[in-house]
C-alpha cells in the first residue's frame, strides 16, 4: 500500500483542469474509452437543458449532489453547501477502478447511485455566473468514463428541496461492479492503490467527512471495519497523513 506522499495525481482543481489526469489514462489504457473536451460540453449542455422547470429556471444557480470524494475534495467554487437526502438511491462501491484508485492486475472500487433506498449527500450550489466553467470541471471528473449518468434529483434539505445534479451508476458499463462476493469488496478495499491514491483511504475520507457533519452509513462502515482487519487493523498511512 502506497503512502499519501507517493500518488501520481492529487486530484485538485488545476489537475482537473489540465487534463493531466485523461492523459495518464489515454497513456496508460489506450484502450479505455475517454470522451473529448467536445462530447463532455456536449453532455453538460444537454443536462442543464433538461433542467426541471423549463426555460423558467434555466440561466440560474445550480445544485450538484456529491455522495463521495465530492463531500471532502469539491475542487469547484461554491456559493452554499448542504447536508441533502437523496430518496430512491443509495451509495454503493459498484464500479471497478483500473487506473484512478486500482491497476488491471487489482482493481479498487469507486462509489456510485443505485436504485433503493436513500442517500445522505452535501448539495453544492453553483453561482449561475460560475455554472459554465464549474460544471465542465465537475463533468472533467466524473463523467469523463462514461461510468456514470447524470440525472436531475430532487433533494430534500433543511432549507427545503432543491433539484440536483446527481451521478447515478450505469449498470450497462463494463466496470459495473454488480454486487461482486463481500470477500473480493473487501479485498479491494484494503489493497488496492493507483495513481489517485489508495481505495482505502477513499472509504476512510468518505466515512470520516460524513461523520464531520452527523451522517452515518452502516453498510460503508462495516467494510471499513473488514477492510482494516484484512490490512492488518491500522488505519490507511494516505489517510494518517492527511488527517495528521
Amino acid at each position: 500500500m502506497r503512502d499519501a506522499d507517493e500518488n501520481e495525481f492529487r486530484l485538485t482543481r488545476e489537475v482537473i483542469l489540465s487534463g493531466a489526469l485523461r492523459d495518464y489514462i489515454r497513456a496508460n489504457a489506450p484502450d479505455v474509452p475517454i470522451l473529448s473536451d467536445e462530447e463532455l460540453e456536449a453532455s453538460w449542455r444537454e443536462t442543464l437543458a433538461a433542467r426541471p422547470g423549463g426555460s423558467a429556471a434555466r440561466g440560474g444557480d445550480v445544485w450538484v449532489f456529491g455522495y463521495g470524494s465530492l463531500i471532502w475534495n469539491p475542487a469547484i467554487h461554491f456559493v452554499e453547501r448542504r447536508i441533502a437526502r437523496l430518496y430512491g438511491y443509495h451509495r454503493r462501491f459498484c464500479l471497478w477502478t483500473h487506473l484512478g484508485r486500482g491497476t488491471p492486475e487489482r482493481p479498487g472500487l469507486m462509489l456510485g447511485l443505485e436504485p433503493g433506498g436513500s442517500c445522505v449527500g452535501m448539495a453544492f450550489r453553483i453561482a449561475a455566473t460560475a455554472v459554465a466553467e464549474e460544471i465542465g470541471i465537475v463533468w472533467r471528473r466524473e463523467m469523463f468514463g462514461g461510468a456514470y449518468r447524470a440525472r436531475w434529483c430532487r433533494l430534500a434539505t433543511a432549507g427545503g428541496p432543491v433539484d440536483a445534479i446527481a451521478f447515478l451508476i450505469d449498470p450497462a458499463h463494463p466496470r459495473y461492479a454488480d454486487r461482486p462476493p463481500e470477500a473480493e469488496m473487501v479485498d479491494a478495499l484494503a489493497h488496492a492503490a493507483g495513481p489517485l491514491g489508495t481505495t482505502r483511504a477513499y472509504l476512510d475520507n468518505t466515512l470520516a467527512h460524513l461523520a464531520e457533519y452527523g451522517i452515518r452509513d452502516r453498510p460503508l462502515a462495516r467494510l471499513q471495519r473488514l477492510a482494516a482487519r484484512e490490512a492488518g487493523g491500522t488505519a490507511s498511512p494516505e489517510f494518517r497523513s492527511r488527517r495528521g
